[in-house]
């Protein structure tokens, strides 16, 4: 056994370079692990200036000087901020209030739709008695009441959750603006602590940096144009909590071929008990199919060609897993984090690598 455990060792982190790689992961993972909430607003002010970074740098392909176009990108950012502060958020607050206040009817009508199933069609009545349609129904019903009465009536309750959002705006902007404006300082103050040989690492860093930017950044825009398109479309159709609908359908495309079908559910709901089953609910619902159907099909290979080059079944293990660990932020970073790991496997020396490097190296030794 520990023969075997020598020659394993040997094998993978006989060169170096492979132990400042594992070095590198396992700090990474571990100041993330044991210091994630503490450091959470550096974290995110680094994540944000890394995008911003990327329209700085197209900017500056323009001929535009740096701290100018620093100084444009940085504010649509404070722009883009604030409409989000003072006119998203309230507006999907109110609607999500006013949704939660409507609950109890649309689950009453829910009810009296659901009771009347057995009666038009006998067979469910075999598979479903009417008490147990009733306990589903009251689960549902005291469950989702529950959550509604939590959100309408805590509100920000809490003094030092209030400041701790207060800090957090005023201290993330900061951050995001001297990470911007002192990349080149940072990054060269940074590179004084690692060790000149890391080749590999670096390998791995230039492959996942080039995927990881352009992902996350097509992300954002992809958020963004399906939240404006399906606003404006539930807007013109007439759907009530357009605000919100569109929101939660914008948000869904984080997480790939899941979030879709589950987001389908809501606007269902809203709009059976805005319209019941009439033309308009067909048209909402079909206006949505297409909407997934042009993002999926145009959008997506438009925006990610070539970017991620992952089985379908690893994203959803990653979305599982690091949405396990890290909620929304770790759905979110899925995909990067995948790619990470699947640049770093790639390359990873293998037994072959490492017999034909050895064999290279016995070669020159011989010719010399």
């Amino acid at each position: 056994m520990i023969e075997y455990i020598r020659n394993w060792y040997q094998r993978h982190f006989s060169d170096p370079q492979v132990v400042i790689l594992a070095l590198f992961i396992i700090a990474g993972l571990a100041i993330i692990l044991l210091a994630g909430d503490l450091l959470a607003p550096i974290l995110a002010s680094i994540v944000i200036a890394y995008v911003l970074d990327g329209a700085v740098e197209i900017l500056r392909r323009g001929k535009i000087p740096r701290f100018l176009a620093l100084g444009l990108v940085f504010s649509a950012f404070i722009t883009l901020l604030l409409i989000i502060i003072f006119a998203l958020i309230p507006k999907l607050s109110q609607q999500l209030t006013q949704f939660f206040r409507e609950l109890p009817n649309m689950i009453s009508q829910g009810q009296n739709l659901l009771m009347q199933l057995p009666e038009r069609y006998p067979s469910i009545a075999q598979i479903f008695t009417e008490e147990q349609i009733n306990e589903l129904i009251w689960s549902i019903r005291s469950q989702l009441i529950s959550a509604g009465h939590n959100f309408i009536s805590q509100p920000l309750e809490s003094v030092v959750g209030l400041l701790t959002i207060m800090v957090y705006l005023i201290l993330v902007p900061l951050l995001v603006f001297f990470f911007l404006k002192d990349k080149d300082k940072i990054l060269n103050w940074l590179e004084g602590f690692l060790p000149s040989n890391r080749e590999l690492t670096n390998e791995v860093w230039f492959d996942v940096n080039q995927k990881i930017a352009s992902y996350i950044r097509g992300k954002f825009i992809e958020i963004f144009l399906i939240w404006s398109v399906t606003y404006v479309t539930f807007v013109f159709l007439g759907l009530e909590y357009a605000m919100l609908l569109s929101f939660l359908v914008g948000i869904s495309v984080i997480i790939p071929y899941v979030g879709a079908a589950v987001v389908t559910i809501p606007i269902a709901f809203v709009a059976y008990f805005q319209w019941g089953f009439s033309a308009e609910f067909a048209y909402v619902l079909i206006a949505y199919t297409i909407i997934q159907f042009l993002d999926g099909n145009i959008l997506v290979p438009l925006l990610f060609s070539e970017v991620v080059n992952l089985h379908p079944a690893a994203i959803i293990a990653a979305v599982l897993v690091f949405g396990g660990i890290w909620g929304l932020w770790g759905v979110f970073f899925a995909i990067p984090l995948a790619t990470l790991i699947n640049a770093v496997i790639k390359a990873w020396p293998t037994k072959k690598a490492t017999e034909e490097i050895q064999s290279d190296e016995k070669q020159q030794v011989k010719a010399a």
